[in-house]
């Protein structure tokens, strides 16, 4: 299992992933699930990953592969939304050619992406594709998206995730529905990988790495913490108290 979440701001794209596959008492697996593509100077694009790991790799690898040999490929295609369909349509090529009509049924090999970036001219976008292969976007009613192990880290972006924030507020906020998820769950682990974004400058701001004894992410963990201790020692007491 794993969680990764994209956050789309006025001001730009927050895109934040863990790195855990797999976790037991003796089996720990780590594979990044952020995947930054070297698409033409016009455009920018991110895909982050969760589900079967045959898949989303088989799906990276081909996206890569088209990039140079194929003529539907990241840089031919003129819309972003139009990317979406196509990421979809080969992560249900790659399912059909792994399974057998038992994995298909049981939906063993799974896999869903968001697919983040800005194609010039046009407005930055944030969009997740299901195993099925049809998508949604992200809009200024609901500016974040989720996959993998989203339950422990969506009440966080529920409270404070607008479309007005700024794009460190939504970073903050990002690592923070990480932490939770990492709390609650084993199979969700760092590294961490934060990638900001901001409008129409086509390349990333920021891209930061964290691993488990990172001194930012353990402070940002033990802050949040104390805070909220605070804040329940300070909420209004029962009658009878």
């Amino acid at each position: 299992m794993t969680y990764c979440v994209a956050i789309r701001v006025e001001t730009g794209l927050v895109l934040c992933s863990d790195s855990r596959t797999s976790a037991g008492v003796d089996d720990v697996s780590v594979y990044s699930k952020m995947h930054v593509f070297d698409t033409a100077a016009d455009r920018f694009m991110v895909l982050l990953s969760a589900g079967n790991l045959a898949t989303t790799q088989a799906v990276t690898t081909r996206l890569e592969r088209d990039l140079v040999g194929a003529d539907r490929n990241l840089n031919s295609i003129p819309h972003l939304d139009e990317v979406a369909r196509y990421v979809g349509e080969l992560s249900q090529q790659v399912q059909s050619d792994f399974s057998g009509q038992a994995e298909q049924a049981s939906g063993m090999m799974e896999a869903s992406f968001i697919l983040g970036g800005q194609i010039q001219g046009q407005p930055h976008e944030a969009f997740l594709i299901y195993p099925q292969g049809n998508y949604i976007a992200a809009s200024r009613a609901k500016p974040f998206l989720q996959i993998g192990e989203t339950k422990y880290g969506k009440p966080i972006l529920d409270r404070m995730i607008r479309s007005d924030v700024s794009l460190e507020r939504a970073g903050r906020c990002a690592m923070l529905s990480m932490d939770a998820s990492m709390r609650s769950n084993l199979s969700v682990g760092p590294p961490i990988e934060l990638l900001l974004y901001r409008s129409v400058a086509l390349t990333p701001e920021r891209r930061l790495f964290f691993d488990a004894d990172d001194a930012y992410l353990g402070a940002l963990s033990r802050s949040w913490a104390e805070g909220l201790n605070r804040l329940f020692a300070e909420l209004p007491r029962f009658d009878w108290e």
